[in-house]
Order: C-alpha cells, then structure tokens, then sequence
C-alpha cells in the first residue's frame, strides 16, 4: 500500500468510528433528556464533509506524501483526541444540549470552540498531505460557510446554560 493510500484509509476509518462514536453519545444523551439543536444543516455539513474526503480520494491516491504537512496533521490528531477525551460521552457531531453546566476544561478552557478550530486546520492540512491545494482551498471556503451557520446554531443553544 502507498503512502497516499494509507493515509487515506486512515482517514476513512477515523472519520467512520467518530461517526460510531457520535451515534452511541447521540442516543445516550437523547435518551437522559438532552435536546438536538440546528438539525437542519446536519445533513449538508455530513455531505461537505463526505465530499471532501472523496476529493481527497479520488484525486489523492497516488500522489507522493508530504512529510512536513503529515506531520501537522499528526499533531492535529492528538489536539484532537485531548478536545474528544475533554467532552467524553458529550462528544457528538450534532448539537446535543444536555441539562448540564458546560465543559470548562481541556482546550475549552482557552477557545469557545476548539473541535472547530481544530477542523479549520485539518481541513486544509489533510488534502496538502498528498499536495491537494484546490481541495484545501475549495474545502476552506465550504467549511467557513458551515462553520457560520453551525457555530451560531451551537451559540444560540448553549446561550442559556452561559447565564
């Protein structure tokens, strides 16, 4: 297997067990009476998101590795684990809002949205591993247009648990 081809397939089995993941934590916190909020644009952040790895795919899986960019991804993935291990069974990809005091520890003690910020990155980093600059690009400009919506969605719902 190629460089390119492993990474990829690191990618795809990253982003399927989050979703596993997600949908575990989902349920349980649904299930003991947390509420979902901006469930209309899920669907599209999942397709942006599903898109983007198929560019990466598609137009990836035979070009060289970058080394200095699989690094920062590399660091990316343990800011990445410390922002899921900071949320622990709050983590999910939908807005799920539990009767609970917000997370104030881990990066949420530094950034408002760390998971955010952490995709902004990773979103231009993973493509620029296999040299993908049109798709970090494209991507950015997608993600920042989501983020828009989703960050006011999340900021709405969490608006009475800041009081």
């Amino acid at each position: 297997m190629t460089g390119a081809l492993a990474f990829i397939a690191f990618l795809v089995l990253q982003r399927l067990s989050e979703l596993a993941i997600a949908r575990r934590n989902t349920r349980r916190l649904l299930a003991a009476g947390a509420v979902e909020h901006g469930a209309e644009h899920y669907p599209f952040m999942v397709a942006m998101h599903a898109a983007w790895l198929a560019c990466i795919a598609v137009w990836g899986w035979d070009n060289p590795v970058s080394v200095p960019w699989l690094i920062l991804f590399a660091v990316l993935q343990g800011l990445r684990v410390w922002i899921l291990a900071s949320l622990g069974g709050r983590w999910t990809t939908r807005i799920i809002v539990p009767d609970a005091p917000l997370v104030a520890r881990g990066p949420f003690r530094f950034v408002p949205h760390p998971n955010y910020a952490l995709v902004v990155v990773e979103i231009v980093a993973a493509p620029m591993v296999l040299g993908l600059w049109p798709v970090a690009l494209a991507f950015t400009f997608l993600n920042a247009a989501m983020l828009y919506v989703r960050i006011g969605a999340e900021n709405r719902a969490l608006a009475p648990l800041r009081r």
